[in-house]
């Protein structure tokens, strides 16, 4: 009995920790579920259910608008399947077409030189191409310290020729108060008008004088260019203030009362001091504008200097960037050429099937009804405009209703896989030969019946109107191309991405997508390889 107490406890303690470790200790690993980037066929299949009928009108339009250049048959002529019943104007189709093309060309070319590698004449004149850029640089920065030398050389002359118009103008001025309170002693001593104002205009001059002796003596103690800026223009008002007061005194000396009265030598006195205050005014204002232009240019000068600079960086980086390329082709390069190669592609091939499609062919053959358009006019997209009506001569066909969202998917001549209910280990096959313009709404769903030829000779006699069809309309095909789950592709950001598995984890990585199968299967166009594991869940 104890032996057995002894085992059941060993066997407790045993579950006990197996317990503790699962629960606490072992780290479960991230479960994915796989799916393999594979190459294989991939085609979009519309599903639709009919009933066989006895051959009827079939109508035929344009896949996409513009003008009717050709019609070659007559009503009541017999047409062959593929006939070409009528051509719409490629002109412009063809220009662009002949673009894409040479655009291709030039794309294929870069690309295959790229993946070829580069010859030892290119890498040598690419390496010749740096040396020239670094040393354009050298010359462009050698030449921004040239400039500001320059430009600081020139701003110091204006300076010191702005300090010598000071210095001139402290002699000019030295003498105008003098005269100006001579002449008030003189004539102007009485309490009237004129001798009132003249007296406030000689203290007007005297005042100005002080300041302005005051500001020329500060320039010489501190000639920096910041002092010499303001006294310039300190100098300027001063001026200003005395020679108006100069020019009032002069007109009192001419006003009735005075004009006989004060001397022809005072006067000429009074006229030389205006002259010599207007002189100085003058060289002030052309030394502050003087100053004011050169430090535009040189500041001018320098900016351009610097841009020289920029744009001899930029020269270098160019050249260092295309040596490495060509010593060391970029696969995100590679990759991109060859993304542009697909892409200038595609884009012939969308004009070489638009110029195929501005022949509008027969579907069947059979016998011209109706022609409702002329050379000429402009007719609007498929099942807008009715071009041309044929009756087939084949016996049997099938309506089906397509649905609205699936009906852009299909054109005339897409071939369909068609099992009958009455024979259902047989496969018969047919091509789309009609599709009406005017939709059916059914049940508040809106559809377009759409014709489908029966190819079935051999079972002619068997057929009967009424009888259901099971139909698959292949819009699309595409082959040996990568394809993966449609459920793995991913929404981030507005972009497509899928999740592929690495190292037990995963990293998100950007796709583009073509062709969306029926079989829950989608096209990869770029950024995936055949093998890759990507994950679903």
């Amino acid at each position: 009995m104890k032996q057995k107490i002894i085992i059941l406890v060993v066997i407790v303690i045993l579950l006990t920790t197996a317990g503790i470790y699962q629960g606490f200790f072992k780290k479960e690993k991230p479960r994915f579920t796989l799916a393999e980037v594979i190459r294989r066929n991939i085609s979009q299949e519309i599903s639709a259910t009919g009933q066989v009928k006895k051959g009827e009108e079939i109508t035929l339009s344009f896949k996409n608008a513009g003008r009717i250049e050709k019609i070659y048959v007559k009503v009541g002529e017999t047409v062959k399947k593929g006939d070409i019943l009528a051509k719409q104007d490629t002109t412009q189709l063809k220009i662009q077409l002949e673009d894409a093309r040479a655009n291709l060309s030039t794309a294929l070319a870069k690309l295959n030189k790229l993946l070829a590698g580069a010859s030892p004449e290119e890498i040598q004149i690419a390496k010749t191409a740096v040396e020239n850029a670094k040393n354009s640089l050298e010359q462009a920065k050698q030449n921004l310290e040239d400039t500001k030398r320059s430009a600081a050389e020139n701003l110091r002359s204006a300076y010191e020729d702005a300090s010598d118009v000071l210095d001139d103008v402290y002699l000019k001025t030295g003498n105008v108060f003098e005269v100006v309170d001579s002449i008030q002693k003189n004539y102007f001593t009485a309490n009237d008008q004129e001798g009132i104002r003249v007296r406030e205009n000689r203290d007007e001059i005297e005042k100005a004088v002080s300041q302005l002796k005051t500001s020329l003596e500060g320039v010489k103690a501190d000639s920096s260019q910041k002092n010499i800026d303001l006294t310039l223009s300190e100098t300027k008002n001063y001026l200003d203030k005395i020679l108006s007061s100069l020019r009032f005194i002069r007109e009192v000396c001419e006003s009735v009362t005075y004009r006989n009265i004060v001397s022809a030598a005072d006067k000429t006195s009074l006229d030389e001091q205006k002259s010599y205050v207007a002189g100085a005014l003058n060289a002030v204002t052309n030394s502050q504008q003087t100053i004011s232009l050169v430090r535009a240019t040189g500041e001018s000068n320098i900016n351009n200097a610097k841009a020289q600079i920029s744009a001899a960086e930029d020269s270098l980086k160019a050249a260092q960037d295309k040596l490495s390329l060509l010593l060391t082709p970029n696969k995100k390069d590679i990759d991109s050429y060859r993304a542009q190669v697909q892409q200038l592609q595609a884009q012939v091939e969308l004009l070489e099937g638009q110029i195929e499609e501005a022949n509008l062919k027969s579907s069947v053959e059979g016998e011209i009804t109706k022609i409702s358009k002329k050379e000429g006019e402009t007719v609007r997209p498929m099942r807008a405009d009715i071009v041309i009506t044929l009756i087939p001569a084949e016996l049997w066909q099938i309506e089906v209703g397509i649905p609205e969202a699936d009906i852009g998917k299909i054109d005339p001549e897409d071939p369909c896989k068609i099992i009958l209910d009455d024979f259902p280990k047989i496969e018969f096959s047919g091509k789309v030969i009609g599709i009406e313009p005017a939709e059916t709404a059914t049940s508040g769903a809106v559809y377009y019946k759409t014709k489908i030829s029966l190819e079935a000779k051999e079972f002619e006699e068997k057929l009967n109107p009424g009888m259901t069809a099971n139909v698959k309309i292949i819009a699309d095909f595409r082959e040996n191309v990568l394809i993966i789950p449609q459920k793995a592709v991913l929404e981030k950001d507005g972009k497509k991405i899928v999740r592929v598995a690495k190292d037990g984890n995963f990293e998100e990585v950007e796709i583009q997508t073509g062709l969306q199968g029926s079989e829950g299967e989608i096209e990869i166009t770029s950024g995936l390889k055949e093998g890759d594991k990507i994950i679903l869940f």
